[in-house]
């Protein structure tokens, strides 16, 4: 029988590593308690831990207008990466490698 993976939400890591770090349990009772192997246990905590100090950061997390702003950017570069491409594909026949010669094909 297959099983899925579980997904967990960002809360229920957040409480895990918050519990983990306040050691008022040992491991094995927190793994009971969540139901999550040890190995996961300590990598949220060990996350959590790195992470913490982006909370009070002068410069903080992204605002949502900077990630729109970030969005139309790369939306934008894709569109003119495959404007690109589309105008290679098209004009690939006249490449000098694709006629089989090594210098440049010129028509006369």
């Amino acid at each position: 029988m297959k099983t899925t993976r579980r997904k967990h939400s960002a809360a229920f890591k957040a409480e895990v590593a918050l519990a983990a770090i306040k050691e008022r349990e040992t491991l094995s009772e927190l793994n009971a308690r969540y139901g999550v192997h040890p190995t996961v246990r300590s990598t949220w905590k060990n996350e959590f831990l790195k992470r913490s100090e982006e909370i009070f950061s002068k410069c903080g997390p992204k605002s949502e207008g900077d990630f729109e702003k970030e969005r139309r950017e790369l939306f934008a570069k894709i569109g003119e990466l495959e404007m690109q491409r589309d105008w290679l594909k098209k004009n690939q026949s006249s490449w000098a490698w694709n006629n089989g010669t090594s210098r440049p094909c010129i028509k006369r």
